[in-house]
C-alpha cells in the first residue's frame, strides 16, 4: 500500500472548487417529510433516522426511500413507562415512495407483525396487524432491522437479457435477525443478516399491496457469531455497460466474538446477474483488524458506464486512517487493491457512557461513521451517453480538531487512479457536519451535496440547546471540478437531545444521509430533529449517568412532552439552478 496518489491539477482550479460565499443561496423550495407515515407521538413509534434515496433512471418521476422506522413498535407507555424497548419480532425498514419526483411522498400499509396497536398501560402482546415496513419478513421466520439500501435497475426480460424495455425492478437491501429466538426455529445461523427484498411494480407496492414484492432473500454467509453490518446496494444501471442489470450489495462481516483482539471484519461483497434471484458472496481483501490495520467499513458500491465496479469504505493501514477503493473489472468475480484514497481525521470525542464517539455533547448522538465516505459516479444513466465517470467523494473530517469539522471532498477523474487532493466544501460559520452525501448528475456537470451538520459547540452538559440542519448545496463541474458552491435548501433548525436511542441514554441519529440526481434535477434526504420535543427528566437522567450517583430512567410520557423522540426524515426536489 502507497500514499494517496494525487492527480495533478492547476492549484487555481482546485482552490476555485472550495472557494465561494459559504452562505450563498438560490431561492429555497419548501422540504417536505419523507417519513410521511410517523405519528407525532409516542416514541418510540415517531422515530425515524438513517435514510437512503433512489431515482428509477429509466422514470425519473419514481422515486424510494427508505428508512429505520419504528412506526410499527409498541408505545413507551407500554408496560414499564421507563423503558422504551424493541419489540420482540417487530421490523422497522421503512419504505416511502415518491411519483412526482421527490416532491411529495406516500408510505404504504402492509400486514406483518406489529405492536401498533400497544399504546398502554398493559404490557405489549404484538400480534399480526398493520405495518408500514417491508412485507414478508414475518412470514420468513424473519424481522427487518434496518440500515435501508436501495437500488432501481432494469428488469430481465424472459431470456434474463436485461433491457430498460423490460421496466424496472426495485432492490431494497437490510439487515435481518430471525423471528425466533429458539435456535431450533431460526431461519439463518449467527445474529444479523444481510437480505434483500424486490418489486418490478413500485405503484402497486405503493399502494400497500405486499404481492407486489418479492419474499426476502438472504444473500450474506452465516455462521453462529456471524454479525453482518452496514450495507449498501446498487444496480448497474448504465445499458452502455457490459454488466448492465448486474446488482452488487456490499457490507461489512463481523466473524466472531474476540471483543476487537483482531477481530475478523472481512469487507464482502455479493452480486447478481439475474435480477436478484441467486447471489454469489466472496470476501473483499483480507479478513483481520486491529489497531494498526483494519479493514474498510461503511461502504459504498457503484459502477461506471463501462462496467467497472468500486467499493469503497474507511479503514486503517499502518495506524493512520484512510479512505479506500476496491476496483473490479470483471462484474465483480475478482477485486483489486485496496488504494488509499486519502487521510480520514474521524470527528468526535469517546463518550464513556455510550462506549462511542460523539460530536454533539455529552449523550449526544454516536458518529461512529461520520468519517465513512459516501460516493457518486457520472456514468450517463440510464443509456451511458455523455458519461463522463467522474468520481466524487464526500466525508466529514475532524483534522482541525472539536468544533471546526469539515465536510471534505475529492474526486477522481481517471477511474480511482488518481484524486484530487482533498478540499472542505465551504458551509456556513458554525456548522459542524457529522453526515454527508454526494450525487452527481449523469453527465457530470452537476453535483449535489446533502450534509446533517450541527450547529452549535460541544457541550459539555445536557442543558444547554444543540441545534442540528440538514442542507442540500450545489456546484456546477467544470472540466472536472466542481465550481460556484450554492445553498438549495437550509431545513430549519432542530434539537437534537429531542432524539433518542431506545435505551433512552442518548440521541440517536443513525449512520447517513443520501442523495441522488438526475441530468435535471437532485432528490436528498436527511435526519431531522425539527418537530422534537426536548425532555428535561430525560436530560437530567442522561446527565446522571456520568456521575457516582445515576439516577432511575424516568417515566417517558408521563414527564417528557408528547413529541420527545419525534425524529423524522425531511428531503426535496431540487432542480438545477444553472441548468
Amino acid at each position: 500500500m502507497g500514499a494517496p496518489r494525487r492527480a495533478i491539477a492547476s492549484v487555481a482550479a482546485v482552490a476555485a472548487a472550495f472557494a465561494g460565499a459559504a452562505v450563498a443561496a438560490s431561492a429555497s423550495p419548501a422540504d417536505t417529510r419523507v417519513s410521511i407515515g410517523s405519528p407525532t407521538t409516542s416514541f418510540s413509534q415517531n422515530k425515524q433516522n438513517e435514510p437512503a434515496v433512489a431515482i428509477d433512471a429509466h422514470d425519473p418521476a419514481v422515486v424510494v426511500a427508505g428508512s429505520n422506522d419504528e412506526i410499527d413498535e409498541e408505545s413507551c407507555a407500554a408496560g414499564d413507562p421507563s423503558t422504551c424497548p424493541f419489540t420482540d419480532g417487530v421490523g422497522v425498514s421503512g419504505v416511502y415512495f415518491s411519483f412526482d419526483g421527490g416532491g411529495s411522498w406516500t408510505q404504504p400499509t402492509y400486514t406483518g407483525w406489529s405492536a401498533r396497536h400497544c399504546l398502554g398501560p398493559a404490557a405489549c402482546v404484538p400480534q399480526v396487524g398493520p405495518i408500514g415496513t417491508l412485507p414478508h419478513y414475518y412470514e420468513a421466520g424473519l424481522v427487518s432491522d434496518g440500515d435501508p439500501a436501495v437500488a432501481f435497475g432494469p428488469r430481465p426480460g424472459p431470456g434474463g437479457t436485461f433491457s430498460w424495455a423490460n421496466g424496472s425492478r426495485l432492490y431494497y437491501a437490510n439487515l435481518t435477525s430471525n423471528f425466533s429466538a429458539n435456535r431450533r426455529l431460526e431461519t439463518f445461523r449467527g445474529v444479523e443478516a444481510i437480505a434483500v427484498s424486490r418489486t418490478d411494480d413500485a405503484r402497486a407496492a405503493a399502494t400497500g399491496d405486499a404481492s407486489a414484492w418479492t419474499a426476502p432473500t438472504i444473500i450474506s454467509k452465516q455462521s453462529s457469531t456471524t454479525f453482518s453490518d452496514k450495507e449498501q446496494i446498487w444496480a448497474d444501471n448504465a445499458a452502455s455497460s457490459r454488466f448492465f442489470g448486474r446488482v452488487y450489495v456490499c457490507w461489512s462481516s463481523f466473524r466472531s466474538n474476540s471483543h476487537g483482539q483482531a477481530l475478523p471484519v472481512p469487507l464482502t461483497v455479493a452480486r447478481s446477474a439475474d435480477g436478484g434471484s441467486s447471489w454469489i458472496t466472496s470476501q473483499v481483501g483480507p479478513a483481520t483488524s486491529n489497531g494498526i490495520n483494519a479493514q474498510p467499513d461503511g461502504c459504498v458500491v457503484r459502477t461506471d458506464s463501462t462496467g467497472n465496479a468500486y467499493v469503497f469504505g474507511v479503514g486503517t493501514r499502518r495506524g493512520i486512517r484512510y479512505e479506500m477503493m476496491y476496483r473490479s473489472t470483471d462484474g465483480g468475480a475478482h477485486w483489486t487493491g485496496p488504494s488509499l484514497v486519502a487521510p480520514v481525521v474521524e470527528p468526535g470525542v469517546f463518550d464513556p457512557v455510550l462506549g462511542r464517539p460523539v460530536m454533539d455533547g455529552v449523550a449526544g448522538a454516536r458518529a461512529d461513521l461520520a468519517g465513512g465516505p459516501n460516493v457518486d459516479i457520472a456514468n450517463g444513466r440510464p443509456t451511458g451517453a455523455g458519461a463522463t465517470n467522474e468520481i466524487f467523494m464526500t466525508w466529514s473530517d475532524g483534522r482541525l480538531g472539536l468544533n471546526h469539522e469539515q465536510l471534505m471532498l475529492t474526486w477522481s477523474r481517471n477511474g480511482g487512479q488518481t484524486w484530487s487532493s482533498p478540499g472542505a466544501v465551504p458551509l456556513a460559520p458554525g456548522d459542524r457536519p457529522i453526515y454527508t452525501a454526494p450525487a452527481v448528475s449523469p453527465d457530470g456537470t452537476d453535483l449535489y451535496v446533502v450534509h446533517n451538520s450541527f450547529t452549535t459547540p460541544y457541550r459539555n452538559d445536557t442543558t444547554s440547546p444543540r441545534g442540528l440542519i440538514g442542507e442540500v448545496r450545489h456546484a456546477d463541474v467544470a472540466a472536472g471540478v466542481p465550481t460556484g458552491w450554492s445553498t438549495l435548501e437550509r431545513s430549519p433548525v432542530g434539537d437534537p437531545r429531542g432524539s433518542s436511542q431506545n435505551g433512552l441514554t442518548a440521541e440517536f441519529l443513525g449512520d447517513y444521509v443520501y442523495a441522488a440526481a438526475t441530468n435535471d434535477s437532485a432528490v436528498a434526504v436527511w435526519n431531522d430533529t425539527r418537530d422534537a420535543a426536548v425532555c428535561s427528566s430525560i436530560n437530567a437522567y442522561r446527565a446522571s449517568l456520568y456521575t457516582a450517583s445515576p439516577l432511575p430512567a424516568p417515566n417517558v410520557l408521563g414527564t417528557c412532552p408528547a413529541t420527545f423522540g419525534n425524529s423524522d426524515i425531511f428531503g426535496g426536489r431540487y432542480s438545477d439552478p444553472t441548468p
